[in-house]
């Protein structure tokens, strides 16, 4: 069952890169007390994920944090090493990387996807979310393109 507006996300065990390399990082901590952007992409590195979803997160990050988020979050069905190199790639130093490797939180979200046909296995949708205080105030899971989870749409519904 996919995750809904109103749910509160679940408490998984990922990872992010941290300054001595890979470190846990536990979702219910992460997300509590504090209004969270994250979003998520099919993979690091992918033409999509690199030269239209996040660039826009990295161009709009002064404005979303402004606009009420405390934080912003990439999360891919990664593992950190590639996470952290992304993010250097990218200069998308304004946000944390998460690194669902096992896709384990992808899962518990119900917002995993088959790309197996392209050799790429369990992966996450294409989506982005805002959660309060670890519970749901937006989805928007795009099939194709970025409309749903575009850094622009966020910010909108940011400023509501």
């Amino acid at each position: 069952m996919t995750i809904a507006i109103g749910d509160r996300l679940p408490d998984v065990t990922i990872k992010t890169n941290g300054d001595k390399g890979p470190e846990d990082l536990a979702t219910g901590s992460f997300f509590a007390g504090r209004r969270v952007v994250l979003f998520a992409v099919p993979g690091a590195f992918t033409p999509g994920c690199s030269n239209t979803h996040m660039p826009g997160f990295v161009v709009h990050a002064d404005e979303i944090l402004a606009a009420g988020a405390d934080a912003i979050a990439c999360m891919a069905v990664n593992d950190a090493f590639v996470m952290g190199a992304w993010q250097q790639d990218q200069n998308a130093q304004a946000m944390t990387m998460l690194a669902d490797g096992n896709a384990e939180f992808t899962r518990a979200l119900g917002l995993d996807m088959d790309a197996s046909a392209g050799g790429m296995g369990t992966r996450s949708k294409r989506f982005a979310l805002i959660a309060n205080d670890g519970v749901v105030e937006y989805l928007g899971v795009d099939a194709k393109g970025v409309q749903e989870s575009s850094a622009e749409t966020v910010l909108a519904q940011l400023k509501g």
